[in-house]
C-alpha cells in the first residue's frame, strides 16, 4: 500500500525523509542546521582520528571544554557556521568556499557541504 511517499514495511508506516531531518522536524532554519551538523560532525571525526582528549581541542579550537562537549553531543546552536570553518582550520583543514549560479530548474540557491 503506497501513498505519496509513503509506504508500508512489514505494518509499520515508512515515509521517505528529504535528505535533511531538520527541514523533516519542522525547523525554521533546517538548511542552516544542516551545515552545522555536517560541521561539526567532520570537526568530531578529526578529533577521533588524533585521538585528542577535549581539553587538547578545546585548547587547539580555542573554545572552552564544556563548549566542546556540548559540541560533540550535537549542541551547536550557539555556535555560528563561521566559528565551525575557523575550527576546520585550526585541525589543518583548508576550507574553500565557492558560489555559483544555481541552475535554471531552481529559482533559489541552496548550501551544500562537500568534503574532499
Amino acid at each position: 500500500m503506497k501513498k505519496a511517499g509513503r509506504s508500508l514495511s512489514h505494518g509499520i508506516a515508512v515515509e521517505r525523509g528529504s535528505g535533511n531531518v531538520y527541514r523533516d522536524l519542522g525547523y525554521a532554519d533546517s538548511e542552516g542546521m544542516l551545515v552545522k551538523a555536517q560541521l561539526v560532525t567532520k570537526i568530531a571525526e578529526i578529533l577521533h582520528h588524533r585521538r585528542l582528549t577535549q581539553q587538547e581541542a578545546a585548547r587547539i579550537l580555542r573554545l572552552t571544554q564544556p563548549k566542546i562537549s556540548r559540541l560533540l553531543r550535537g549542541q551547536f546552536r550557539g555556535i555560528s557556521e563561521g566559528r565551525l570553518l575557523r575550527c576546520l582550520t585550526r585541525l589543518g583543514r583548508d576550507v574553500q568556499i565557492v558560489v555559483r549560479r544555481a541552475p535554471p530548474r531552481r529559482i533559489r540557491g541552496r548550501v551544500s557541504i562537500r568534503f574532499a
